[in-house]
């Protein structure tokens, strides 16, 4: 899970714990959620450049469901024997429909790390597994040039457009730019952005030569670039993330080139777009094209 704080508070809490707030919605408790953008949006008081998240290891215990606003049991649930308090997403209880949890022991509660306001891409990935896309099953050849992603927010898209990506220091596999060929992978990120104003940055990346890291603990996971490698290779399905999807670390900026922005479709353009169908229709359709929809949303079309 996590928690939004302030960067004082966050190396107070790691040194001595939480102190459960006295009051609340849910009444007294440490207030936390498994929806990192609800916490990074916290404490509203305090500067977005100030904020940081908090990833917690918390055991829930007994859990009260709290669905509606005056819940018979919504400041009693403790006293009822439960040991958390749970608000789904959508039920109105709070703006932005986003899920709360209230955890009436600290000590339930373990903290795993520090975000800041910038959170690269890292060996915590939180989607779960999801199916890679074709092309990153194949390894990356030695100085050849890929499509790529990289996910930011819309306000750092424009600022990579304009200069180039600057390095991240460090991460999974230490520092350079992160990136990868499924789109699945990049539209997830950067975490502490609301959905509505990320972009996925479409890239031409030569990725030089290529080490494939395929196990933490590899012995260049960190080191590859001292070798003599341009690029950092995970490949999908390896057990490096939680997620699956491949991910790609690029030493060097000067590799990369930025050709578009996925956001609002530009009139007359072309994108490389995505349709999701079964492996029989798929087949079908590779040899004939599509058939539209007779109705939709959107009316017929594909």
């Amino acid at each position: 899970m996590y928690h939004g704080t302030s960067k004082e508070a966050a190396k107070r809490i790691r040194c001595d714990g939480f102190i459960p707030s006295n009051d609340g919605m849910l009444g007294r408790g440490v207030y936390v959620s498994r929806n990192i953008q609800k916490a990074s949006r916290y404490p509203l008081n305090v500067a977005e450049g100030d904020r940081r998240v908090l990833v917690l290891e918390v055991n829930v215990g007994r859990v009260k469901r709290i669905d509606r606003q005056r819940h018979p049991l919504q400041k009693t649930w403790h006293a009822a024997g439960y040991d958390t308090a749970w608000v789904p997403p959508n039920c109105n209880m709070v703006r932005r429909n986003q899920e709360e949890d209230c955890v009436w022991d600290p000590s339930r509660i373990k903290v795993i790390k520090c975000k800041g306001r910038r959170m690269y891409w890292a060996e915590d990935d939180m989607m779960g597994p999801r199916p890679p896309c074709l092309e990153s099953y194949s390894e990356p050849a030695n100085n050849s040039t890929y499509v790529m992603y990289h996910g930011t927010s819309k306000e750092d898209a424009e600022s990579i457009k304009r200069n180039g990506f600057t390095p991240s220091e460090d991460g999974m596999l230490g520092p350079g730019v992160y990136v990868s060929r499924d789109i699945q992978k990049a539209s997830h990120y950067p975490r502490n952005v609301a959905e509505g104003h990320r972009r996925v940055l479409v890239l031409i990346v030569n990725v030089g030569k290529v080490k494939k890291i395929d196990h933490q603990g590899h012995p260049l996971q960190k080191t590859w670039h001292a070798k003599g490698y341009d690029t950092a290779w995970v490949p999908p399905n390896c057990g490096m993330v939680p997620s699956g999807l491949e991910e790609d670390c690029v030493w060097d900026p000067c590799r990369i080139k930025v050709t578009s922005s996925h956001s609002k479709p530009v009139n007359n353009s072309s994108y490389r777009m995505y349709h999701g169908t079964t492996k029989e229709a798929a087949e079908s359709i590779k040899r004939n094209g599509f058939s539209p929809s007779e109705d939709g949303m959107l009316g017929p079309g594909v």
